[in-house]
């Protein structure tokens, strides 16, 4: 790596998209023609750099996010190249959480499809700023214009042209820049390495001259200075106008939108030009907040060497099994063997080394600051989302949300060896991947993983048996069901009794209430602090969440119940325990005589499939008790949304694959949980 940039020069982006968009083959070039590696790597080879992990390379999907780092002329751009597949939203996220700027890739036939929908919210969420790269304008059905269409329709977004292609499909020959007003023709026997900038053809030059005029037009409504100077037909310097797109980019009012062909090495130049021109460094945005873990007063961290350090853990990866910690520092400087202070845990901990990543590979530094996206071995319990700071200057920054797992399996170990290792391989996986919970079943025994979906929980089957070598039988998936009352149910319950040569003794009178869909679970109490005394009724209410996390018709969770302590007595014999038991004996007594419903998994289902496969595909969904609520038709292809309950769902993609002769594909999210 060259001497140090200047936090200015950073560009710490992601590339995200929907599944087979092209992101990683875009990540690919970059590499390439940054000089990062000297052969390109090709997805469907299984040698993409960034896919290093085996089941990523038999796939052809990116499935974890992986972190490297390049110079373009005068930026030092850290790349997070993220998955595309529903199952690995939290990867998104978590990477969307750390990053000043992104590029959205869209494939040029599809348009918007309904994973970069997703992954762009998330974006918002984040108020993250956004390019556009349209990828595949050499495939059949591409079509440039109405790509950057779907962008304005679906993600509300305003698209900014700053490029046209010249031609599509078969004829795609370069790219027209509307800011200098040239074409750009690649080279094809250096892999696109040169390149050459030139006057615009005959061809091209009323579209190229129509457009820059949409372009001016476009700026001009986001840019008071513009506006004036194109109101009054005066001349517009190119360093004004890339002014102008860079203030209006980092404000989030427009998104660029550049084309190309990332598999025909055609494209990619401009992009990373773009990039160093119009997207963030970490001055542009707002420093970071957190709060004082004891006063809880807001603090703010500005991105500066020498001020106290600020850093989040956004991913732990166990890499040949050792942990290492994917940390974005917002503020201050680390240093290799550098104690550091987790506000979480109150507790510090020594970074042994620090680590410049290149997806799996690493170059060790002497020291990291504000601005960089290192990795860190030597973390023995910071997990994923905790703070690092120091001990003087304590923070929290904010944690990262994630949504409950919809889908389980059952594992058991084959041998004695296995069941050895099961626990503490498990335990690996937890701390990589927030999204994914283990619990045991008490009537069978059976350890029960529980994930996003079922490709998920797949992945980690077979990361288990080729990494960790693990060996499992594993049950087939099961849906994770909710429970709900019907109608509001009194109880109650007198505890009195000698524990321990004590004699203890708590009386309660409860009411469940049923709430509406996603209303969680609430609790109030109506009894006066004379009656219960307060310290007594936080041991009630965990007495009776316990018990309804513990379910009653089939042993799943509660959701959305009304807690209501209606009365009680507490005499000198009371004690924390004794609410806490009688709570629970209440809760068990009301839920006996209460009428119960399960809740279900719904799922929001988009499926793609050519206009002759439409009728078997609608009437497999049919099948499933799937819902069509659209379709809509784009260059012979058919988009169904459908709703559908997650337990008919199971081996979905096998069935449409054999429906439509390989032909059609669908995403699935979680959409909400309905009465069975």
């Amino acid at each position: 790596m060259s001497k140090k940039k200047n936090i200015s020069q950073y560009r710490n982006i992601g590339i995200m998209a929907h599944i087979d968009a092209g992101k990683t083959t875009v990540t690919e070039r970059i590499l390439f023609y940054t000089g990062k590696s000297y052969k390109i790597g090709e997805v469907h080879d299984g040698e993409a750099v960034m896919d290093w992990m085996q089941d990523e390379q038999d796939r052809g999907i990116t499935i974890t996010s992986a972190v490297t780092t390049c110079e373009w002329k005068n930026s030092l751009i850290q790349i997070i190249d993220t998955p595309g597949h529903v199952d690995f939203t939290v990867e998104v996220e978590r990477a969307l959480r750390v990053l000043d700027g992104a590029i959205g890739v869209f494939c040029a036939v599809a348009g918007v499809e309904p994973q970069s929908e997703t992954v762009w919210r998330q974006a918002d969420r984040y108020k993250v700023p956004r390019m556009a790269f349209v990828n595949k304008m050499d495939r059949t059905g591409a079509d440039f214009f109405a790509a950057v269409h779907s962008i304005r329709e679906k993600l509300h977004a305003n698209p900014v042209m700053l490029q046209l292609p010249m031609g599509s499909e078969d004829s795609f020959s370069g790219v027209i820049d509307l800011i200098d007003m040239k074409q750009i023709i690649w080279d094809d026997d250096t892999k696109g390495a040169e390149y050459i900038k030139e006057d615009i053809s005959s061809e091209f030059e009323d579209m190229a001259l129509d457009y820059r005029d949409k372009l001016l037009e476009a700026i001009s409504e986001v840019n008071d200075e513009i506006m004036e100077k194109y109101l009054s037909e005066e001349e517009i310097l190119n360093e004004e106008l890339t002014q102008a797109i860079r203030k209006a980019t980092i404000s989030r009012k427009i998104v660029p939108v550049f084309c190309g062909s990332a598999l025909k090495n055609k494209g990619i130049q401009p992009l990373l030009d773009g990039v160093a021109s119009f997207l963030p460094s970490p001055l542009d945005v707002p420093p970071i907040k957190g709060l004082h873990p004891d006063t809880l007063e807001e603090l703010e961290f500005l991105p500066k060497k020498n001020d106290p350090l600020a850093a989040l853990i956004f991913k732990v990866s166990m890499i040949e099994g050792r942990k290492l910690s994917f940390v974005r520092i917002y503020s201050g400087k680390v240093k290799s063997g550098d104690d550091v202070y987790n506000p979480l845990l109150r507790k510090s901990e020594k970074l042994s080394r620090i680590l410049q990543m290149h997806a799996n590979k690493r170059e060790r530094m002497e020291e990291a600051s504000a601005g960089d996206i290192i990795g860190i071995v030597g973390l023995k319990d910071s997990g994923t989302g905790d703070t690092l700071c120091t001990q003087t200057h304590p923070v929290f920054l904010e944690k990262m949300e994630y949504e409950a797992p919809v889908i389980s399996i059952a594992i058991e170990p084959r041998t004695h060896a296995d069941q050895e290792k099961l626990e503490s391989v498990l335990e690996k996986f937890i701390m990589e991947d927030p999204t994914l919970k283990v619990s045991q079943d008490p009537e069978t025994g059976q350890t029960i993983l529980s994930g996003m979906g079922e490709l998920h929980l797949e992945i980690i089957i077979s990361r288990m048996r080729k990494e960790f070598n693990t060996q499992v039988n594993v049950g087939n998936p099961q849906v994770v069901y909710r429970e709900v009352l019907t109608s509001k149910v009194k109880g109650s319950s007198i505890f009195e009794r000698e524990i321990s040569g004590k004699m203890l003794f708590a009386q309660l009178d409860i009411a469940l209430v049923p709430l509406e869909r996603g209303a969680g679970i609430t609790f109030q109490s109506k009894v006066p602090q004379e009656q219960i005394p307060p310290q007594y009724i936080s041991a009630v209410e965990t007495g009776i969440r316990e018990t309804l996390e513990g379910g009653s018709l089939k042993g799943y969770p509660f959701v959305d119940v009304g807690i209501i302590v209606e009365g009680g007595r507490a005499d000198e014999r009371s004690s924390e325990l004794a609410f806490s038991v009688c709570a629970s004996m209440a809760c068990k007594n009301i839920l006996e005589k209460a009428t119960i419903k399960l809740l279900e998994p719904i799922m929001e289902v988009e499926i793609f499939v050519p206009d002759a496969y439409m009728g078997d595909a609608i009437a497999d969904l049919n099948v499933r008790s799937g819902k069509v609520e659209a379709i809509n038709s784009k260059a012979g292809i058919q988009i169904i949304k459908a709703v559908a309950p997650l337990s008919r769902m199971f081996g979905y993609s096998t069935s449409l694959r054999s429906a439509t002769q390989g032909r059609g594909t669908f995403s699935m999210k979680f959409s909400r949980f309905d009465m069975v």
